[in-house]
């Protein structure tokens, strides 16, 4: 019998101020000090350094990710999940779309910091060309956590973008993307 939640098609979507009390939930679900109502308006509102995204199955929202870009590096600010929708490749279609919007703002580098804790999130980056440059001590203060500072280069190549179509083709179900991020520069 075919998994529902994996067969589901699922919406990329520009995130809009409209989505935030979903994404707030899932925020406090999900991190232990999460962003604030505040935060993401200021964030939604640098158009010209950011980009986020939605996930949807249906109308219900069940994951978001962002970007900051400047220059040739881009930074994944954030990425979560619906603790419901974990484990179905939801958190793997935002990545694919916030790599690729990277190359479409002309950059070269991404990186983001994972907690040191999080092996799930990390085997995930791995699967992405991620790999740990540095740790940040402390950086999760609630906790006094470490983050490790995770770097994929040469995004912008012909053998990143078969990664990434490598990933896509893995997996299960429906993506449409509704997004219009940016053409490769």
């Amino acid at each position: 019998m075919n998994d529902p939640i994996t067969e589901a098609a699922v919406h990329l979507v520009p995130l809009r101020r409209r989505h935030l009390r979903s994404v707030l939930k899932i925020e406090a679900q999900v991190y232990p000090r999460p962003w604030t109502l505040t935060l993401f308006m200021s964030e939604l509102n640098m158009r010209t350094s950011r980009y986020y995204v939605a996930a949807r199955v249906g109308s219900t929202l069940v994951g978001y990710g962002g970007l900051m870009y400047s220059g040739d590096e881009a930074h994944v600010t954030n990425i979560a999940v619906d603790p419901a929708w974990q484990r179905h490749k939801i958190g793997s279609r935002l990545l694919l779309n916030l790599a690729r919007a990277a190359v479409g703002f002309g950059a070269k580098h991404l990186t983001l910091e994972v907690r040191v804790s999080n092996g799930g999130a990390q085997a995930m980056y791995g699967r992405f060309g991620f790999q740990t440059e540095g740790v940040r001590k402390n950086y999760y203060t609630e906790s006094n956590e470490d983050a490790l500072i995770m770097w994929v280069h040469d995004i912008d190549g012909s053998g990143y973008a078969e990664r990434l179509e490598s990933i896509e083709a893995g997996i299960s179900g429906s993506t449409v993307d509704e997004t219009n991020q940016p053409a490769p520069r």
